[in-house]
């Protein structure tokens, strides 16, 4: 009877070792959260706030201030990648078309008013955002490859 019940301990024992082994060949490095969930092996990117707490966050568009038709603080120098979207928005005290050059987009702002431009950075080089009509560079585009 001992040695019944000898070979059905080390049956199980040999089925456990079995199994233990083609979990740990077959492990591709994921832990087992990740293996059940699917995730990735990227993490995404978060930012901690105050409270210790993890939330997606988007970058601040940039804002360019003009004040008696002349870019506060100069010419805003914006550099992006290639693929990147392209985004910075305007607050003027005058009525006034923007262009960007090299991409060939032009809007009208009005006194007061503010415009946003968001766009893909699809030509590589250096362009210049300007208030139209007065000729007044208010911003410097650098799209890097």
């Amino acid at each position: 009877m001992k040695s019944n019940t000898t070979r059905v301990v080390v049956g199980i024992a040999v089925v456990v070792v079995a199994v233990v082994l083609l979990i740990v060949l077959k492990d591709d490095g994921k832990s087992a959260s990740e293996e059940v969930d699917g995730a990735s092996d990227v993490p995404a990117k978060t930012d901690q706030t105050s409270t210790g707490e993890k939330s997606q966050s988007k970058p601040a568009i940039p804002t360019i201030v003009i004040k008696n038709g002349e870019p506060v603080g100069g010419i805003a120098e914006l550099t992006y990648s290639e693929g990147d979207q392209i985004r910075f928005k305007v607050d003027s005290d005058v009525s006034e078309e923007i262009h960007v050059h090299g991409y060939d987009l032009m809007k009208d702002v009005e006194a007061g008013g503010s415009v946003t431009f968001d766009f893909p950075a699809t030509i590589e080089g250096v362009f210049e955002a300007e208030l139209e009509g007065q000729g007044e560079q208010i911003a410097e585009l650098t799209v890097n490859p």
